[in-house]
């Protein structure tokens, strides 16, 4: 009887620890509560991001050796409602051909690759192999594509022996594969990124690939090399625009990585913008690397890597380093200056709100507005909307009982958004870190409206309906749970609204 109770105790004891484990595994210091992030080691780029059977798979550059960058593996999760992720085994291993960069996956619904198997339709994964040994031997050629299969929807994976089956022409830069099912023509379109510019290619299997054209040699921002890009449909008042997405670092708005897109037309084989802008879908310092989920049908759903090639190697966690951003949905809008890509988070975010909204209408901002009293309990886990009748100079300060302050504001001399993360908390790790940041106001309206995603370490902009979005990463030494609202003359708010969220590694 003793030799039971002593065997129940050490099960109860083993249980609860691993219990107690699994609930404090994601509440380390500056772990997002809102974002996903992987349970430990290293991430970058989102990768193979496809919808399939009520769930969406994220793929991502993964490295399970430690908190830096290392030989790229594709790590997976799986998500029902974009908000609560659950972390699978690695889904690609580095192999002989190289590591496993960036790229996409696709349902091959028609088996036109002739991977399936039984009457199953495969899941295929086109991405990069990098030959770090070729790199090194001073080679051009040392990335080339490569496919992987699924047929248990993204289960377990099997490579192609074909591999590659995109071979380098001698570009040193070529990655980053994006593919889609282009109707009109049978065909798959690749959009790669081949050093400063893009070449589309074309196969009817995923597996004989030929080049359609090339776009952006003498357009867009070039300040670095380009990568991950993608190319999608949306429509406009009942026309259908491309939107050509081109990752660049360096090169930002706001220094190191950032992402800019195009709008134009393409027709199988050609992209022609309407316009040569340089536009961003992001002007913060910290989303890199965006592109979209693969069938979702005409709901364009965005991911980025929440980070910048700055510093992401030094940023200061400990068990593991980077995250997501949320998702967003992208539409089209036209304004005064052309036809713009908006970025709004997805709607999914407020079904994990944390009780009931609090929402205020007609207040007066008369210099300084204290809602720490809504804000106190929760967490740094909230989202903030407020709609001024006329925008004005006014700031959102986020500050913690010891100091730490990040400020959120709009200056209109200049007609500008800002972030400024100069005394948000630990900021000494890199040199470029601390200061403020812009994004310009993209419309002449008198009116306007802010949402901010308040997380644990990350702010999350979107002003004007998604005309103006940012984001930075912060590291304070307490929680910023302090809300207070700033400006120099009085202005009006006609509503201001507070949600709190729940954590999503709780459930």
């Amino acid at each position: 009887m003793k030799l039971f109770l002593r065997l129940i105790l050490i099960a109860t004891v083993y249980f609860s620890s691993r219990a107690m484990g699994q609930i404090h595994q994601y509440q380390e210091a500056y772990r997002p509560q809102l974002h996903f992030s992987p349970g430990a080691h290293w991430i970058n780029d989102p990768n193979g991001m496809v919808y399939i059977d009520g769930s969406y798979h994220l793929f991502f550059q993964y490295y399970p050796g430690g908190t830096t960058w290392g030989p790229m593996h594709w790590g997976h999760a799986t998500s029902k409602d974009l908000v609560h992720w659950k972390e699978l085994p690695i889904a690609l291993y580095p192999d002989s051909l190289g590591y496993i960069f960036s790229g996409s996956a696709v349902v091959d619904s028609n088996n036109t690759s002739g991977f399936g198997k039984d009457g199953k339709y495969p899941l295929v994964a086109i991405f990069t192999h990098h030959d770090s040994k070729g790199e090194k031997a001073g080679t051009e050629t040392f990335q080339n594509q490569s496919l992987a299969y699924s047929l248990d929807q993204g289960q377990s994976w099997t490579k192609y022996a074909g591999n590659p089956v995109l071979k380098n022409p001698g570009i040193r830069d070529f990655r980053d594969p994006k593919v889609m099912w282009y109707a009109e023509q049978k065909k798959w379109i690749m959009t790669l990124a081949t050093k400063d510019h893009i070449t589309f290619y074309s196969a009817p299997d995923l597996k004989n690939w030929k080049k359609e054209s090339e776009f952006g040699l003498t357009v867009g921002a070039h300040g670095g090399v380009w990568e991950c890009p993608d190319l999608f449909p949306l429509k406009l008042n009942g026309k259908t625009y491309w939107v050509l997405i081109v990752n660049l670092n360096p090169g930002g708005p706001n220094g190191g990585s950032a992402t800019q897109y195009f709008v134009g037309h393409f027709d199988g084989h050609e992209f022609v913008p309407v316009d040569t802008r340089i536009r961003w879908i992001d002007y913060g310092p910290d989303e890199y690397a965006g592109v979209t989920w693969s069938n979702t049908g005409s709901r364009k759903l965005f991911l980025g890597w929440m980070s910048n090639w700055n510093y992401a190697n030094e940023v200061p966690t400990e068990k593991w380093r980077n995250a997501m951003t949320i998702p967003r949905e992208l539409q089209l809008r036209q304004s005064d200056s052309g036809i713009l890509v908006t970025s709004m988070p997805a709607k999914e975010l407020y079904k994990n709100a944390a009780g009931m909204a609090i929402t205020l209408t007609n207040v007066k901002l008369n210099r300084h507005l204290d809602l720490s009293k809504y804000t106190g309990s929760l967490k740094n886990q909230y989202v903030l909307k407020v709609n001024f009748a006329r925008i004005q100079d006014c700031s959102v300060h986020l500050v913690s009982e010891s100091g730490d302050k990040l400020t959120i504001g709009f200056d209109k001399a200049k007609n500008r958004y800002y972030i400024d993360r100069t005394n948000a908390g630990i900021i000494d790790f890199h040199k470029g870190f601390a200061g403020r940041f812009y994004a310009p106001r993209l419309t002449s309206s008198k009116s306007a409206d802010l949402t901010l995603v308040v997380d644990k370490s990350s702010i999350e902009l979107f002003a004007d309906g998604g005309l103006s979005v940012m984001t930075a990463i912060f590291f304070p030494k307490a929680n910023l749970e302090k809300l207070i609202l700033e400006s120099q003359t009085e202005v009006t708010i006609q509503k201001l609204q507070i949600t709190g969220l729940k954590s999503i590694w709780k459930n």
